[in-house]
């Protein structure tokens, strides 16, 4: 492999950036001073390519310190990781946190995605960006969904230094975030993550059932509360009792797709092949949806100790935690949880005495929705661009690093903790035979108690928009984001199971409801999911990459009734629709047509 390097220089402080990574470089190829090392000595092209997986964590290393990743500094860590630059260079450009062009050492990042924008940020972006004006030494950036839609609008800060520093503001105004870009320190602090449980302290739940009632920094107090009781079961149950008692559960993935995760955990605990992996998807970046920051930041030792069970059942030593770039307290609450765990032997080579190791590493996500998608996942950990691998090989049998791989994502995992202290038959008893267990559900928009619910599979959407308390005049809801479908004010005893919903002609997705009042313009919405599916779709695959474009396209038309009339562009988004579903390497172009097509067909959107 030929790698050429240009003629950037790093500074020192994007040497130094880099070096608290990897450590100070060996040898003159590497980039340390030639009167200390011979350059024709490099490390060795294994050693070397094994490292490839630090890619990401060195380009948040710089984008975290400088703000923005030169050309030398892109340099320096290829030559650190023996990456050819045009592909770091890739890398570095597909994800929107980063950048590669000098920009202002703070960006301020305004969520415009659906919740917000109905709740005005369209409006005060422009507020925000005339107060702070052109040369306001701050960069203010429009951003699909932040998470934090039960406090729409939302608003991020970021000021790059050692240490980089953040500052969340939701329910944002233009002052208050003005104030959070222009001094993250000083600004307020967030309300606890119990404030988005409307349901916190109530004894009957099952998966909330400690957020706001234990100190999510204290593993005592996790403890008191039965913190590692399913773990102690696990170890008496044995791999194989774990998986039994999983798969009997009837436990289904929360993430959209619904896989019995028994299934997934069997299969991938029987690969001859090793080691295996596990891997936590916590880059929720479906819009509308919060509940896995929620509980990472009210309830991070629940998800180090279910980690930990679905390791030791899949015979994995090494977990990841993707974290969305956009969640700065979970990670602070995660690395901390860590942290303890090793500390007091939850985590490490020896845990609870069983002689069983395991670990877990937190990857950062830098902003890019196709990174949900599992095998982008692991690309993206693995130190390249994040695009869909094709399938088969399945994760299960070669996963990250071409691994055995299990792949759950936060609320799945949580879920395995009360199956293990209540028993699989106990556990499969709540909800519906073919959808058990309890649902988190993040609620949002028009209701007058945003947040996330908890209820047991079966209860109807219209009970769940009771508990929010939906206001008068709704026009629609849409289940399971941007993703997923609308559906009528008259269609409000829909049974929110995956079966229900499928029968219903919509989908459950990931547990995302957002209710929309009559005052919401719905061209405009559905203009904004086909442009967030445009910026999203990774381009790798010629139906998606072109169609959410033309897709996006026909819906300007139709908006600003311009070119064709109406029935001609809903005949071709039709047409696109169809062949983005049918031929699209992954998900996201296979839904990237849903809304748009539901919001036609239920709500008559251009009639």
């Amino acid at each position: 492999m030929d790698l050429h390097f240009g003629d950037g220089k790093p500074t020192d402080e994007e040497r130094a950036a880099v070096d608290a990574l990897l450590g100070p470089p060996e040898s003159s190829w590497e980039g340390a001073d030639r009167s200390d090392a011979d350059l024709r000595w490099a490390r060795g092209g294994r050693e070397a390519r094994e490292r490839r997986d630090l890619l990401l964590p060195g380009l948040h290393a710089l984008n975290d310190r400088i703000g923005w990743i030169s050309e030398g500094a892109l340099g320096y860590l290829c030559r650190r990781l023996t990456v050819p630059p045009a592909e770091a260079y890739g890398v570095a450009t597909f994800y929107a946190m980063f950048s590669v062009e000098p920009r202002p050492a703070t960006v301020l990042h305004i969520c415009t995605d659906l919740a917000c924008a109905a709740a005005g940020a369209g409006e005060m972006c422009a507020g925000i960006e005339s107060r702070l004006g052109p040369s306001g030494g701050v960069s203010v950036e429009r951003s699909p969904c932040l998470g934090l839609c039960e406090r729409a609008p939302a608003a991020l800060a970021v000021r790059a230094g050692d240490p980089v520093r953040t500052a969340v503001s939701a329910p944002t105004t233009v002052e208050a975030a003005v104030l959070a870009a222009s001094a993250p320190d000083s600004a307020p602090d967030e309300p606890p993550a119990a404030m988005a449980v409307p349901q916190a302290g109530d004894p009957s739940l099952t998966l909330l059932r400690r957020v706001g009632v234990v100190d999510p920094s204290s593993l005592d107090d996790y403890r008191a509360h039965g913190g590692y009781a399913a773990l102690r079961r696990a170890f008496a149950l044995g791999p194989a009792g774990v998986i039994r008692e999983v798969t009997d559960s009837g436990l289904a993935g929360r993430g959209g797709a619904a896989f019995p995760t028994g299934r997934k955990w069997q299969a991938t605990a029987s690969q001859p092949d090793h080691p295996h992996y596990l891997v936590c998807n916590a880059d929720e970046s479906e819009p509308g949806t919060f509940k896995d920051r929620v509980i990472m930041e009210g309830d991070p030792y629940a998800l180090v100790e279910a980690m930990t069970i679905a390791a030791y059942a899949i015979g994995a030593h090494q977990g990841y935690v993707y974290l969305r770039g956009e969640y700065p307290r979970a990670l602070r609450r995660l690395e901390h949880a860590l942290a303890q765990a090793r500390a007091r032997g939850l985590l490490g080579d020896d845990i609870l005495g069983q002689g069983y190791a395991f670990d877990i590493e937190i990857r950062r996500g830098a902003g890019a929705y196709i990174c949900g998608e599992e095998t982008a996942l692991f690309n993206s950990i693995e130190g390249y661009r994040g695009e869909p691998r094709s399938k088969p090989p399945f994760p299960v049998e070669k996963g990250l690093f071409g691994r055995p791989t299990v792949e759950n994502n936060v609320e799945t995992l949580v879920n395995v903790l009360p199956i293990l202290t209540m028993g699989a038959p106990a556990y499969a008893a709540t909800g519906t035979q073919r959808s058990t267990g309890p649902k988190l559900f993040c609620v949002s928009g028009s209701v007058d108690r945003p947040g996330i619910y908890e209820l047991p599979f079966g209860a109807t959407l219209g009970e769940l928009l009771e508990l929010a308390g939906v206001r008068d005049r709704l026009r629609a809801v849409l289940l399971g984001g941007a993703a997923g479908g609308f559906v009528r004010p008259d269609e409000l005893d829909i049974p929110l199971t995956f079966e229900g919903t499928r029968e219903a002609g919509t989908t459950l997705g990931s547990g995302v409801v957002m209710a929309f009042d009559d005052t919401v313009p719905l061209p405009r919405l559905l203009l904004r999911i086909a442009e967030f599916f445009r910026d999203e779709s990774c381009g790798q695959c010629v139906p998606c990459r072109v169609g959410t474009v033309r897709q996006e396209e026909a819906l300007h038309r139709i908006a600003e009734r311009t070119g064709a009339d109406a029935a001609d562009d809903i005949a071709l988004l039709r047409e696109v629709g169809r062949a983005m579903r049918d031929a699209s390497i992954c998900g996201l172009g296979q839904t990237a047509w849903n809304a748009v097509e539901s919001a036609i067909d239920r709500l008559g959107a251009y009639e």
